[in-house]
């Protein structure tokens, strides 16, 4: 019986290759192995900062003595502004649902609408980070005095007022590796919102791209996830 089944299905049909057996197209495919393999290197920086932790167990400032910069509270509200800025670009990320759910309904207004906002929840977490950065570099007024008698206020790559030099070069680098990432990506949505605008998901009969670029927006989104938790949480 199985024999006779499969003689009756054409070997064209069987053999000519093209179709993705999870119905997959070629590009959805490779950006997923791009962001598999981009999960790897965020996972290996916070593996690398929980050994840092575990190192100078003792010496490792809390994330609440630290990040306190919301504005005209005076550091009254510590990780408050930090929670904020998740808060929205997780909020970023239910828009993209809407503009790739549109997409599929074939609605431009309302994908040019729903990426349009993401764009700005993007915009309004990178003008955060920077408040961020600015408040971690410039430190407190107290400071802190070294060993030869020297104030230190803030950190950069060479001191740091809040604990050992590991903490502000990590700070730096996977926060700074993660914007990078937000960035890249509100380009891209500013890119697709253009080519939605100008007709060219309609010329394609599809919208494709802009499932692409949620799949990158909803990556980014949940590695903050993790980076939040981690590095400010814990």
């Amino acid at each position: 019986m199985a024999s006779e089944a499969t003689q009756k299905i054409d070997k064209a049909v069987l053999w000519e290759g093209g179709r993705s057996p999870f119905s997959l197209t070629y590009g959805k495919t490779m950006m997923w192995f791009f962001l598999v393999s981009d999960a790897l290197t965020f996972g290996g920086l916070l593996i690398a900062l929980g050994f840092a932790r575990f190192k100078y167990a003792g010496q490792w400032p809390i994330g609440e003595e630290v990040f306190h910069s919301l504005p005209f509270t005076h550091g009254t509200y510590p990780l408050v502004y930090v929670a904020l800025m998740t808060f929205i670009l997780i909020v970023s990320s239910v828009t993209m649902v809407m503009a790739v759910e549109a997409g599929h309904r074939n609605n431009k207004a309302q994908v040019i609408k729903w990426l349009l906002l993401t764009v700005v929840g993007g915009l309004f977490f990178l003008s955060s980070q920077a408040w961020e950065w600015s408040h971690f570099i410039h430190g407190t007024e107290e400071g802190k005095v070294l060993s030869d008698g020297t104030v230190v206020h803030g950190a950069n790559l060479l001191v740091n007022e809040y604990g050992p030099q590991l903490y502000a070069n990590f700070f730096f680098f996977i926060t700074g590796f993660h914007g990078f990432h937000v960035f890249s990506g509100v380009v891209i949505n500013f890119i697709v919102l253009i080519m939605v605008s100008k007709g060219m998901m309609e010329k394609r009969k599809h919208y494709e791209m802009v499932e692409k670029a949620g799949l990158y927006w909803h990556f980014v989104d949940l590695v903050w996830v993790f980076v939040f938790t981690f590095f400010y949480l814990v």
